[in-house]
């Protein structure tokens, strides 16, 4: 039987960033021996309640040695130039509910890149506040990965936006829920419009 890893994740979590960045540098070896690794968003505030756990930096002894630990850590995973950010820890519930969308639409190299994106942008100066709607957006759109323009350059100015390509090429925008007749008309498909019966009819 195939052996798989299930590896949770937050990104206001820095030892979440080195098992993601360790996993990743790893996954190729780990294939060799059948094991597969997937990931998955969860929101640590939570965690650390249903559990009773206390952030580290909420006990003192804690504290102080995390200071010696994550300056090891930073060193052993490659990653010296992670800092705290000033505004650490932000409640991550944005960006966590984004990655689990990501995961759900799009495909494993676009949502393992979303992650990278986030866990930079929240430990690497200059830091991003990604529990910020607009920090957010501006970090996803640096990504490339997910465009807004590219529908603004279609001409879009709400959802849902539909651009359909028919089988000669020739493409053009739908606009709305209730367009979906046009849209079968443009691509000669067969359907039946809304009917409208005489007053006596039967329904």
């Amino acid at each position: 039987m195939a052996q798989h890893i299930d590896c949770y994740l937050d990104i206001t979590s820095l030892y979440s960033f080195f098992a993601f960045v360790h996993l990743l540098r790893r996954r190729e070896v780990l294939a060799t021996h059948n094991v597969s690794v997937d990931f998955h968003p969860v929101f640590l505030g939570g965690i650390n309640v249903g559990s009773g756990n206390k952030p580290p930096w909420s006990v003192p002894a804690k504290k102080v040695y995390g200071e010696f630990e994550s300056k090891r850590a930073k060193e052993y995973f490659g990653l010296p130039e992670l800092t705290s950010p000033t505004f650490f820890p932000i409640l991550s519930l944005l960006p966590q509910r984004a990655m689990c969308y990501i995961k759900a639409t799009f495909p494993q190299t676009t949502f393992e890149q979303a992650w990278l994106a986030f866990f930079r942008a929240n430990w690497i100066p200059p830091h991003a506040n990604l529990s910020e709607p607009d920090a957010f957006c501006a970090v996803l759109r640096a990504t490339k990965l997910f465009s807004d323009a590219e529908v603004l350059d279609q001409g879009a100015f709400g959802a849902p936006w539909l651009w359909v390509r028919d089988a000669t090429g020739k493409e053009e925008p739908f606009f709305g829920s209730d367009r979906f007749h046009f849209v079968w008309q443009y691509l000669g498909l067969p359907w039946k419009d809304i009917e409208l019966l005489p007053k006596q009819a039967k329904l």
